[in-house]
């Protein structure tokens, strides 16, 4: 074992935290748990271990044993095999961080690849390498941001459809800074438009974060919107579902600033919420207050292609307390997964992807809103999820419906108190049309008993 310290430095250390001793650290932890004495049942062989773990997998139900209609910020999608056979192989698998470039050409290149297509995805001058997860990405805007303006603007307006996860982490992320000041998600009516939030932006507001399709699932197009926030002096970030740019105006193209989101779409299972993917990009007048790592292309002295890690000098591993932000890794294998299934389906099968969402969504939803005690509003126009206005509590509902073996919707009561039984449906490409009639009876059903 290695131990570093001396006795008489480990004295030194309890003393100055005010600690008698190494043992009463642990005096919160009972004592039964404590080592040496842990507890622990008795040994068991192999054979016994992975019985008793398949035995508690079982247990689990997943979207391959029920009708998925629950999204929300993590969707069922189809994965392509190709995905994961190419994603385990050895020279990706245990790829590790590539800061000596001459020895991670595959890694650098593959990040490089990952970072154009979400460029073109969303129509911005560059993309990081990634990020953790959505909620990550988009409050690294907000940081870039007050970067940007050196903390000069203090008032950031979040809109309340914006996810209720992200909207958490921008303000845990920015409540180390001072006098800054996160508004607009309180708003009452969770449905308010970003226009309405117009009133809230002034020449002190840093960034405007917005999402399209937002948490409800609505798409709006944002181009006046944009303009009016540039008026101000302000930034505007988008909070995006990649698989909806494939049918969609695209961030860039409405005048967006930043976008960013979650890329679990992507080719990325949904694996009990995560390991996922933090989308991030940017304008290129931003690109040095950008948080991550950044790939670029070059050529060695002999002329040929290679890539390395540019502008390195913004980041948290060399610049220390004076970098941006604090992060400066990436979500390396997941960016991967999602640079191999935008490549294997291509514009044309992103684009197909999106339009059976996007159809089957709107059929779902004109089925549901015939049946007795159940409404959708039809006029407000969505990619491939909806509001449903229920009868009931969205517990018994999705109770009821697990009973079929359906995965009901979010119950949007949990973020949003004016929406009690109110339920939030995705539909993807997963969902078959006998599916789709099999959730509709098993509502029709409830709505008659």
């Amino acid at each position: 074992m290695y131990t570093p310290h001396t006795d008489s430095e480990r004295e030194e250390m309890l003393k100055a935290i005010g600690v008698p001793s190494i043992e009463s650290l642990f005096e919160d932890v009972p004592a039964e748990y404590r080592f040496p004495r842990l507890n622990l049942p008795e040994p068991l062989s192999e054979m016994e271990v992975s019985a008793q773990l398949q035995e508690l997998a079982s247990i689990n139900e997943t979207t391959r044993d029920l009708i998925c209609f629950l999204g929300a910020g993590a969707y069922n999608h189809y994965v392509p095999a190709a995905v994961d056979s190419i994603l385990r192989r050895g020279e990706f698998y245990t790829a590790y961080t590539p800061y000596q470039p001459e020895v991670s050409q595959g890694t650098l290149q593959a990040i490089f690849e990952y970072q154009s297509l979400i460029a073109n995805l969303t129509g911005m001058d560059a993309s990081n390498a990634s990020h953790y997860d959505g909620a990550t990405a988009t409050a690294e805007a907000a940081v870039l941001a007050f970067h940007h303006f050196r903390g000069k603007r203090t008032r950031f307006v979040v809109s309340p459809s914006v996810n209720p996860q992200y909207r958490a982490v921008v303000r845990t992320y920015m409540n180390g800074y001072e006098n800054i000041e996160v508004i607009g998600d309180e708003a009452g009516n969770p449905f308010v438009s970003p226009q309405e939030l117009l009133p809230l932006i002034d020449t002190n507001t840093a960034l405007v974060v917005v999402q399209y399709p937002d948490f409800f699932g609505r798409v709006q197009d944002l181009t006046g919107f944009a303009q009016k926030v540039h008026e101000a002096g302000a930034l505007l970030a988008v909070v995006v579902n990649p698989l909806a740019l494939a049918l969609f105006k695209s961030p860039g193209e409405m005048g967006a600033d930043i976008a960013c989101g979650e890329g679990q779409p992507l080719g990325i299972p949904l694996s009990y919420g995560g390991p996922y993917l933090g989308i991030f990009a940017t304008r290129k007048d931003y690109v040095r207050k950008m948080a991550g790592r950044l790939i670029g292309e070059t050529t060695d002295k002999e002329g040929r292609r290679g890539y390395v890690l540019t502008l390195t000098a913004r980041e948290q591993h060399i610049r220390r307390e004076k970098a941006t932000s604090n992060i400066c890794t990436n979500q390396g294998l997941m960016a991967l997964a999602a640079t191999l299934f935008m490549s294997l389906l291509g514009k044309t099968g992103l684009r197909q992807v999106a339009e059976l969402c996007y159809h089957k969504a709107h059929y779902t939803a004109q089925q549901i809103n015939q049946i007795p005690g159940f409404e959708v509003d039809l006029k407000a126009p969505f990619f491939h999820e909806f509001v449903v206005k229920c009868p009931d509590s969205v517990e018994a509902i999705n109770e009821y419906l697990l009973d079929d073996g359906i995965l009901g919707g979010y119950d949007l009561s949990k973020d949003y108190p004016a929406l009690k039984n109110h339920m939030l449906l995705a539909v993807t490409e997963m969902n078959t049309r006998e599916e789709i009639e099999i959730l509709c009876e098993a509502l029709k059903e409830y709505s008659h008993d």
